[in-house]
């Protein structure tokens, strides 16, 4: 394995480690636990699964390995605030959340470092030629960091309390 190939397998890990994680994590909660908010006044845990879906989702597109599989979950976990009274329920979030993290998974497999480091869509050549940091690796960085920070709110509300 080249120096290369071995940063990206690494990015490419930590990824993968931190969605089963965080997909381990949000299947074992039942509705009365997903409800919970991470703090007072704060997002539920439903809210913050649904997010990290719709997030994830539109990597997708701004990767170039095709179109989101679910732009409807925008609304609830987007550009609207938490507490929305009808949201899907745990079965349909974990079927979104496992079809995402899939087909990423899949796509992230198959690409050399070479395009790892190649633009995201959401870049112009011109700003790219100014910014080649701003690529597909970025991304996958970012959207780690992302995960990683709401895993770790997730973790604290979903422990029991003690008595």
């Amino acid at each position: 394995m080249t120096p290369e190939e071995s940063m990206s397998a690494t990015a490419v890990q930590s990824w993968t480690t931190n969605v089963e994680r965080a997909g381990k994590l949000f299947s074992a909660l039942d509705e009365s636990q997903l409800v919970q908010e991470v703090a007072p006044g704060r997002n539920r845990l439903v809210y913050l699964w649904g997010h990290l879906i719709a997030v994830h989702d539109a990597m997708a597109p701004l990767i170039g390995v095709g179109e989101r599989l679910h732009p409807e979950l925008d609304a609830m976990f987007l550009t609207e605030a938490d507490k929305r009274a009808s949201l899907p329920s745990a079965g349909e979030l974990k079927a979104y959340w496992d079809e995402v993290h899939g087909r990423l998974l899949e796509a992230f497999r198959r690409f050399t470092p070479a395009e790892w480091a190649q633009k995201h869509t959401a870049m112009s050549e011109d700003d790219f030629k100014a910014n080649p940091l701003r690529n597909r690796l970025a991304v996958l960085l970012s959207r780690t960091n992302h995960l990683s920070y709401h895993l770790g709110q997730a973790a604290l509300v979903s422990k029991p309390t003690p008595r």
